[in-house]
């Protein structure tokens, strides 16, 4: 199920059932071994990542297409709490090693009939082509999500 929400042209807002218990499904966010089996779109894989889950802590992740073009993404934890809520910074890393434009993350994570209820706020980005990429990435991710749940 998808409830997908656009108000605002640079503001993400997605919604899925996840059909796990909230504790399971935000272990598979914030454990590392977990969140490597489902973490970046269909048919990506996960060569590197750290992860420091706490408040201030920092976490990377680099995700491998499967044609081998390889991507990083980095950001530092803000709210870490426990199964109900993450918040997160996010940017890429660009060609020249510098980090991109970044936004926040807000993903939640409520009981509901069949499992999670996951809400994801992603803002504020560039513009909504941004957004758009976003919105692809992390729709593929959750299929990987709800995969990796079951």
């Amino acid at each position: 199920m998808s409830d997908d929400v656009a108000t605002d042209e640079r503001v993400l807002e997605l919604e899925r059932l996840i059909a796990a218990p909230p504790e399971r499904v935000f272990e598979l966010w914030t454990e590392p071994e977990l969140l490597v089996k489902w973490w970046g779109p269909e048919g990506y894989d996960i060569p590197a990542h750290a992860l420091d889950v706490r408040p201030g802590g920092h976490w990377r992740t680099t995700m491998r297409s499967p044609e081998g073009k390889r991507v990083t993404v980095s950001g530092v934890y803000r709210v870490i709490d426990k199964p109900r809520r993450l918040v997160f910074t996010w940017a890429w890393d660009q060609d020249d090693g510098s980090r991109g434009h970044e936004t926040e993350v807000t993903v939640t994570f409520a009981p509901a009939p069949g499992g999670t209820r996951l809400k994801l706020l992603q803002q504020a980005f560039q513009d909504q082509a941004a957004r758009d990429r976003h919105r692809h990435g992390w729709t593929s991710s959750f299929v990987c999500l709800a995969q990796a749940a079951e």
